[in-house]
């Protein structure tokens, strides 16, 4: 089976399943006090700057969570897009573990916020009846495969700033995004203005293990005890710290996220020469949404799994993995040719 639903169902690179092996060679110290981890930390602080902390966590709703727990209390409210993951996909997780407010403010067509739609929420700051407002979480790239650009997230980041908020970014796909924009992992975190990341790696190849990293010393000042007390601290930190070392070394994560953003171009090309298929978002890193004929669905997902984004317009999410070929991309198009208009 090749997967079209998410980049989640894809393997491990050969080169993070070889770091796997080299780290389980011998014994070594434990929660992250052991060399790997070390080597690890001072290889984000070469690629994000010297002020830059890495903490490895077990997910991605894990690496949210820490992320917003170390700027917030249970009396502060965190603003983020309506499509955002942390309010659709994480089951309440981050509003149950902070006991903050969430408030959903409305993306625009390619899933982004604007400082404009934001400023519309920064009301009431002192008000006793009502969660106070200490953080803006933005998605890169996007719930819908967008990216922001160095630019729009310093726009954001300025506006926080003015406010006294926090800049989240929850990088599922960070590498993606850095990919297709041919910048460095810096532009559009630390240099933009961002104050704590969450740096997804599986989605990205690896087996499994996200990253924190934080770059506001504000936040970091209690962030090694918040990792403890969400349950994200691993004994064996060693083997999520290896695989990022063999995804940031070489330029690793860029090779395999712009052949994932290449794949999803092809097959946003492919699909667009169908009159029966309309693409409704910009593709930017590997994410292609497209509104098909709702008969389509299962004869294609028989062999081909991917999401039903909006059912109501028959909108579906199509995502290309680092280990997509384009010998798949071609199976699939020939599955939709098969299928009737």
């Amino acid at each position: 089976m090749k997967s079209f639903a998410s980049d989640n169902y894809a393997g491990v690179l050969p080169e993070v399943m070889e770091a796997l092996s080299q780290a389980n060679n011998q014994h070594a110290r434990s929660y992250g006090a052991d060399d790997i981890t070390a080597r690890t930390a001072t290889l984000v602080k070469d690629l994000f700057g010297p002020a830059a902390q890495v903490f490895f966590v077990f997910n991605g709703t894990g690496a949210n969570v820490l992320s917003i727990s170390s700027a917030t209390q249970s009396f502060n409210a965190v603003l983020c897009a309506d499509t955002s993951h942390i309010y659709c996909d994480e089951s309440s997780a981050p509003e149950t573990i902070t006991g903050c407010r969430f408030f959903p403010l409305a993306a625009n067509d390619q899933g982004k916020l604007d400082p404009d739609i934001i400023r519309t929420r920064l009301i009431r700051k002192g008000d006793v009846h009502y969660a106070q407002a200490t953080m803006v979480s933005i998605t890169q790239a996007t719930e819908y495969g967008t990216v922001y650009t160095p630019a729009e997230v310093a726009a954001i980041a300025a506006l926080c700033r003015e406010h006294g908020l926090y800049l989240h970014m929850d990088g599922s796909r960070f590498f993606n995004a850095a990919a297709s924009l041919g910048c460095s992992l810096a532009d559009i975190s630390i240099n933009a203005g961002v104050d704590i990341l969450s740096l997804g790696g599986t989605k990205a190849g690896m087996m499994f293990g996200e990253a924190v990293v934080v770059f506001n010393p504000a936040l970091a000042q209690h962030i090694a005890f918040k990792h403890k007390q969400v349950m994200q601290l691993a004994s064996k930190t060693r083997f999520i710290a290896a695989q990022f070392e063999a995804m940031l070394q070489n330029d690793l994560w860029r090779t395999t996220a712009s052949h994932a953003n290449a794949m999803a171009q092809l097959l946003r090309n492919a699909l667009a020469a169908s009159p029966s298929v309309k693409i409704t978002r910009p593709v930017q890193a590997n994410a292609v949404f497209a509104e098909i004929p709702r008969h389509w669905y299962e004869p294609l997902q028989q062999h081909f799994p991917f999401y039903v984004w909006k059912d109501d317009t028959h909108e579906v999410r199509l995502m290309c993995a680092w280990d997509t070929r384009e010998a798949d991309i071609a199976a699939f198009i020939n599955a939709v040719k098969s299928l009737p208009e």
